[in-house]
């Protein structure tokens, strides 16, 4: 096989991970055509396919899927050579940065980092990644996010770790419910209806502390972002468990309360994740710092 071109090997993995031609284009900021060209020639180069067009977008083939891992590890180890070699000045870099977060951390931390980061860096472009807990191992590993701010432990293997709030979960309904007052007893908890956030948003430390409870209650709705939960508490008498200050904005902004939970549920830590080789990357080294920064000068 002829030598595999750079610029080949970094269409092929970032083809693999957007699973469409349309997204790697905009990642690598080249045009459709231009992946289109660069696939064509790895199809000659390993003589397959490599991805299948289906309704789920750019299936790889079994030859992609074997390899995949060796070009991405080969490519991240490149980079970050490079990385590490390269001064980063943030006041003229138009570098993309990808943020994976939870609906709750783009309303209660995203303008944190954006006031903090448009001053210093005003031409930097921060993508943010809906987070999805299952992947984000995967995710920090083949770079698609260079970090995650999340409430569950990641415990994959090279991730760095940097607590940057401490929280604990409360119980949010509407003002004028009609049979729950200032005081949320266990049996009015377990008589109520409940609203709650699927599991694959980060947040489940209390619905874990129901569980092992042996709680029995009336779930009415499940959805998968908090952004909804205003507008339906004010119109219902569902109960929805929160973070204590994403709970409180909620309440300033529409007519709900909140109430401590009738039972013991641990305080939590918001945490920083990012890959432990990027570190050496001084764009990398400077997004986790300003992020650390921007959440400690305004808590």
């Amino acid at each position: 096989m002829p030598s595999l071109d750079l610029n080949l090997v970094r269409v092929f993995v970032t083809l693999f991970d957007a699973r469409s031609v349309t997204l790697a284009a905009e990642r690598l900021h080249v045009t459709q055509p231009s992946v289109s060209y660069a696939l064509s020639r790895l199809r000659d180069l390993f003589d397959d396919r490599l991805f299948i067009r289906s309704r789920e977008g750019m299936e790889p083939t079994f030859t992609a899927m074997q390899i995949y891992p060796s070009l991405r590890d080969s490519l991240a180890q490149i980079d970050n050579v490079l990385e590490s070699n390269r001064e980063f000045d943030p006041q003229h870099s138009r570098r993309r940065f990808r943020l994976a977060l939870t609906d709750l951390g783009e309303m209660a931390l995203l303008p944190r980092i954006l006031a903090h980061i448009h001053p210093i860096a005003p031409d930097i472009e921060l993508e943010v990644i809906a987070l999805e807990i299952d992947k984000v191992g995967e995710w920090l590993a083949t770079g698609k996010v260079n970090a995650v701010i999340c409430s569950r432990p990641i415990t994959t293997p090279g991730i760095e770790r940097r607590v940057i709030l401490n929280e604990r979960y409360v119980c949010l309904l509407n003002r004028d419910h009609t049979s729950i007052g200032n005081h949320l007893s266990l049996e009015q908890f377990i008589a109520a209806r409940h609203a709650v956030v699927a599991a694959s948003s980060g947040h489940g430390l209390a619905e874990d502390v129901i569980h092992e409870l042996g709680i029995q209650r009336k779930v009415s709705l499940v959805v998968p972002h908090f952004s909804i939960l205003p507008r339906i508490l004010q119109e219902s008498d569902l109960l929805v468990i929160l973070p204590q200050q994403i709970a409180a904005a909620f309440e300033r902004e529409a007519p709900l309360k909140v109430l401590e939970l009738p039972f013991e549920v641990p305080p939590f830590d918001v945490a920083l994740y990012w890959q432990e080789y990027t570190t050496r990357s001084p764009a990398q080294r400077w997004f986790c710092e300003n992020i650390i920064e921007a959440i400690a000068s305004s808590g």
